[in-house]
């Protein structure tokens, strides 16, 4: 799909994944890297320290927690507002806020996490499939639905997922799921610190009227996944 133009103020849902559908997180200590990563490299200033970071990866980049991960003023390129990340691929919801801001955004994670998963895995190469995927969500329904839709996406890797709506899969064990799934921001918008320095939440919970009613209307969809994406399957984008 031809990627759009991207506008300020503007919210754009994007995804890539690994090439050939590889697994681009193995192990925890690689989706602690990307989450720094969306935390760091949301910056207008260039990554300088990158080669000393990439060539010191068995040391943690940070303390996984609900404390800020740092403590620098920056001055961001865009707002992410959602983000969940998967075996082989990762979702990110993002507002445009600078001109380019998207496009140096995503470059300085696709080729910050690309170096450091290839050196500590002793490969060479791309790590991607291609270029990131975008779509801009331009209607009301769009913004209803594709937060839910992101952040109940791992629920594709709960064991006891059978990928259909079932009794054998009840809406409190998918919930509980969630809750305690790590790498997304889903526990921060249902008022359960994770990672709350990595987004900016205030739009979205403003539209949702708090977490309380975040919290509702994600459960509302949980009750019915399979209608509640045929409303929102043109920007879903995998």
């Amino acid at each position: 799909m031809a990627r759009p133009t991207f506008i300020k103020d503007k919210i754009y849902h994007i995804y890539n994944r690994g090439v050939e559908k590889r697994q681009i997180f193995m192990e925890n200590s690689n989706y602690s890297r990307f989450v720094h990563d969306l935390f760091k490299f949301n910056d207008e200033s260039p990554a300088l320290n990158l080669d000393r970071s990439i060539r010191s990866i068995k040391s943690p980049m940070f303390e996984i927690g609900s404390r800020t991960l740092d403590k620098k003023p920056r001055k961001l390129l865009v707002k992410i507002l959602i983000f969940t990340l998967m075996p082989n691929h990762f979702h990110l919801l993002v507002q445009e806020i600078k001109k380019n801001g998207i496009s140096r955004f995503m470059q300085k994670i696709g080729i910050g996490y690309t170096m450091y998963f290839n050196q500590k895995y002793e490969r060479s190469g791309v790590l991607f499939q291609g270029k990131f995927k975008a779509v801009m969500l331009e209607d009301h329904a769009h913004l209803l639905y594709i937060p839910h839709y992101i952040h109940t996406n791992p629920l594709k890797i709960r064991p006891q997922d059978t990928k259909t709506e079932t009794v054998r899969d009840p809406i409190s064990n998918s919930w509980e799921f969630l809750e305690n799934y790590r790498w997304s921001s889903f526990a921060d918008y249902i008022g359960k610190k994770n990672f709350p320095s990595v987004t900016q939440r205030e739009f979205l919970l403003d539209f949702w009227g708090g977490e309380a009613k975040y919290k509702k209307a994600a459960k509302e969809w949980l009750k019915d996944r399979k209608n509640n994406f045929e409303k929102i399957k043109d920007v879903a984008l995998d």
